[in-house]
């Protein structure tokens, strides 16, 4: 299958804020079938051993691509229900084990539309509850590509089954599931997952459950806990909306695995394939100074390697670029107020 994804004008879609768990997933299924997913990321500034960094995003147009060369490369015809039947809550991270902290299912439902951007989905969610007795959840592409829709509702509402069966139990299913494309050839696959109702070429994409289940009470729910998780959902939440452009996100990518190389702009210009003028022009764009971005990821390597006290000062500046101390206790004290002394007390 060889499909074009056009450049897009909508500023989120070019917005590298996508973790990258769908493509995880995807690596894994090439992996385990001996396939080299490698030539899914030609083109498009991302390395495959980036993939698995919890701090690495990716655009809508970098993810929409991978999934095109995945679904042509693993040529499995339902791969979206078998990516959406290998995830249970854990692989929701955080927002798994808020929802799992949760005082009711519709409780949970809500944490999942809140917070739903933090599991690396690419389709919009929300729920409404139009006819009384039902709740429907709705699931909107941000821009319309026909080639992967299926696969991104098929995972969507796959893995949604798999984390509500695991808490509320085996008897959870649908009223029904109402998709905006065809019926595939594989329509019995989801006949026996889903085990409802299916309405193909519909006006919309949506799993409608009874709003019965919504009261379901959770045994476990813990309100102390529920609030600690929370926060942690809310602040990695800010983190992901923080608007990046995939040039932007090249260039961290880069100063991080390159850190103690202490790389200049020309270098990483060179390896992007741009001039040193250009990619300072696209990054001013972006509102990015390259000496303060490149200075807060030096100081967040920094404050981590403090934490292990069998590395002295000089061995920390050393690993971020620094070849004198003081040189490095200087420039931490500009960056974060602190001595490198001082911050180490401070994390003791």
């Amino acid at each position: 299958m060889h499909v074009t994804i056009e450049p897009v004008s909508e500023p989120r879609l070019a917005a590298a804020v996508i973790p990258t768990n769908m493509l995880c997933h995807l690596m894994q299924l090439a992996r385990e079938r001996q396939l080299d997913s490698a030539p899914w990321f030609k083109g498009l500034r991302l390395d495959p051993r980036e993939i698995d960094d919890p701090a690495t995003r990716v655009s809508y147009r970098q993810a929409s691509e991978v999934v095109v060369r995945a679904l042509s490369a693993l040529a499995v015809p339902h791969l979206g229900l078998v990516v959406g039947c290998r995830q249970d809550v854990g692989n929701f991270g955080l927002l798994g084990l808020a929802m799992k902290t949760a005082s009711t299912f519709g409780e949970a439902v809500l944490l999942g539309m809140t917070y739903q951007r933090t599991t690396g989905a690419m389709l919009d969610i929300d729920t409404e509850a139009e006819i009384p007795g039902e709740v429907a959840m709705i699931a909107r592409a941000p821009v319309a590509i026909p080639a992967i829709l299926p696969f991104l509702c098929e995972e969507m509402f796959a893995s949604s089954l798999m984390v509500a069966r695991e808490l509320v139990g085996a008897a959870f299913r649908p009223l029904r599931l109402e998709l905006s494309y065809p019926a595939p050839a594989y329509a019995d696959a989801y006949a026996d997952l889903f085990q409802c109702e299916l309405r193909f070429d519909r006006p919309r994409n949506a799993m409608v459950i009874d709003g019965a289940w919504m009261e379901w009470k959770f045994p476990t729910y813990n309100a102390v806990n529920a609030r600690q998780v929370l926060e942690l959902c809310r602040r990695q939440l800010a983190d992901i909306a923080a608007p990046q452009s995939e040039i932007t996100a090249t260039v961290e990518r880069f100063l991080r695995q390159h850190v103690r190389e202490n790389p200049p702009l020309s270098a990483i210009a060179g390896v992007m394939h741009l001039s040193e003028r250009t990619l300072r022009r696209q990054l001013a764009a972006d509102g990015v100074s390259f000496s303060r971005l490149h200075d807060r990821i030096r100081a967040e390597r920094a404050l981590e390697l403090l934490h292990d006290h069998n590395l002295t000062i000089g061995q920390v500046g050393s690993q971020v670029g620094f070849a004198d101390a003081r040189e490095f206790r200087r420039a931490f004290k500009r960056w974060t107020g602190h001595t490198p002394s001082e911050a180490r007390e401070q994390i003791a």
